[in-house]
């Protein structure tokens, strides 16, 4: 699918090898090791279907570096771009909205988990949470090496940290699971498996085999999870604690075509708790709702908004400003993020940006969102004062995932030679995939064939 296509931006998830408990191994970087060891094939940007994947055993090390890291982290106010065609990550200066460099990994991430992290990542070794290959995966955010790898037994994976970053909590949604991960990098089980719940019992719409949970996202108060399920029709309340559904909310359809599905598929809470946003891939061009969570054990959706309310194309995923009244959701049909009063329930107006984005994430301090604009190989700054965008970035190729944090890598100079040939279109060291929705699968076989 290609920017602002009219056609289903949803790739199916079946990659014939669903199934299975989810694994948790922990992995250490042990030192530089060579590219490519134990991943798949990389992105290549405009792929739909890059093949099969593959596993890394349990005995064997995983790397996010091919080089020793020479240089010392130091404590700034950072954003991390992943750049999905090439398999670098592009560094932020949000002081001065300014590229600090480009390194190249052996990973790339479109949905990493941007809710709390910005602000609980302060430490060098605090991790940063990404969606890759069959599973979630963690770098330290102060030298973006390994720390953790879970696998889920599918390739389309969100995560999200809880507020106090003691629990990563994911939806796998070709193996219909909710899983719960130790993230407390103090915990002599960081990075293990510590519940999950298996959720294939439920069904799913037409011939899917569950409910197919797609995205996740946290109340403040860090005692629910909310899992809009794409092939369930339903917004799932899950309790953190006991690790169980504590809310089962149908949702209905209210756009023509489609087959008569509400199908939430991406959702975002509030800072304050008292509102929720959801993204549908429902109709024509996609709806949005917004909910009441002022009881977050049983929200209530308020309102549905649509083309005729002014929505852009396509909403995928959101962002809510720091008032919590303000809406950004990135409507990539349109190529455009439409702001939403979450107050007034309806839609205040769309900020072009010039090309498709699909993700976006808050600096540390909640003042900016940056929106990494895909067909442009950009970041666009936007103000939350101004409603403005006040710098465009030039960053790696087909920019998708972002996040945050208040520690920086080294970068300059680093892995200078694997940049360049990567600037070029060169692949010269491959990427573990990351699950795209929209333009690209990015390596993974989406259908059963």
């Amino acid at each position: 699918m290609t920017e602002g296509d009219d056609g289903d931006p949803l790739y199916p998830n079946r990659d014939g090898q669903r199934g299975g408990r989810p694994v948790s191994r922990r992995r250490l970087l042990a030192g530089s090791a060579s590219a490519g060891a134990a991943v798949t094939a990389g992105c290549s940007g405009d792929s739909t279907d890059g093949g099969g994947t593959t596993d890394t055993p349990d005995d064997t090390e995983s790397h996010a570096a091919t080089d020793t890291d020479p240089g010392e982290s130091v404590a700034a106010d950072t954003v991390f771009v992943f750049n999905t065609g090439d398999g670098t990550v592009t560094v932020i200066d949000t002081a001065t909205d300014s590229v600090v460099g480009t390194r190249h990994l052996d990973l790339t991430a479109s949905f990493p988990s941007n809710q709390f992290t910005p602000r609980i990542a302060s430490d060098p070794g605090a991790p940063l949470w990404l969606n890759v290959d069959r599973g979630v995966r963690a770098l330290s955010a102060g030298h973006l090496a390994d720390l953790a790898r879970v696998e889920t037994g599918t390739g389309a994976n969100w995560q999200e940290l809880t507020p106090d970053g003691s629990h990563l909590i994911v939806s796998a949604r070709g193996s219909h699971a909710q899983v719960r991960v130790d993230a407390d990098p103090a915990s002599e089980t960081f990075g293990e498996v510590t519940a999950e719940i298996d959720r294939s019992d439920e069904g799913g719409r037409g011939d899917e085999d569950g409910p197919g949970p797609c995205d996740v996202t946290v109340h403040p108060d860090g005692e629910y999870a909310y899992v809009p399920d794409l092939y369930g029709d339903t917004l799932t309340v899950v309790d953190i604690a006991a690790f169980e559904i504590e809310t089962q909310v149908p949702v209905d359809p209210v756009a023509d075509g489609g087959g008569g599905a509400a199908a939430p598929w991406m959702a975002t809470a509030a800072w304050d708790g008292d509102r929720l946003l959801v993204e549908h891939s429902e109709g024509e061009s996609g709806t949005e709702s917004i909910w009441d969570t002022s009881d977050p054990a049983t929200p209530v959706e308020l309102t549905r908004l649509t083309a005729a309310d002014g929505l852009g194309r396509r909403p995928l995923t959101s962002e809510i400003g720091p008032d919590s009244t303000t809406g950004y959701v990135f409507t990539p049909g349109s190529n455009d993020v439409t702001v939403v009063d979450l107050e007034g329930e309806g839609v205040r107006e769309r900020i072009d940006l010039g090309g498709s984005a699909y993700a976006g994430t808050w600096g540390p301090d909640r003042e900016k969102l940056y929106v990494p604009v895909r067909s442009n190989d950009e970041v666009a700054v936007v103000n939350h004062a101004t409603g403005a965008i006040t710098a465009r970035l030039d960053v790696g190729a087909r920019p998708y995932g972002a996040t945050a944090a208040r520690v920086r890598p080294p970068v300059d100079g680093e892995r200078s030679a694997l940049t360049a040939l990567a600037s070029m279109g060169v692949d010269a060291s491959p990427a573990e995939t990351s699950y795209c929705i929209g333009e690209c699968a990015c390596g993974h076989r989406l259908d059963e064939s």
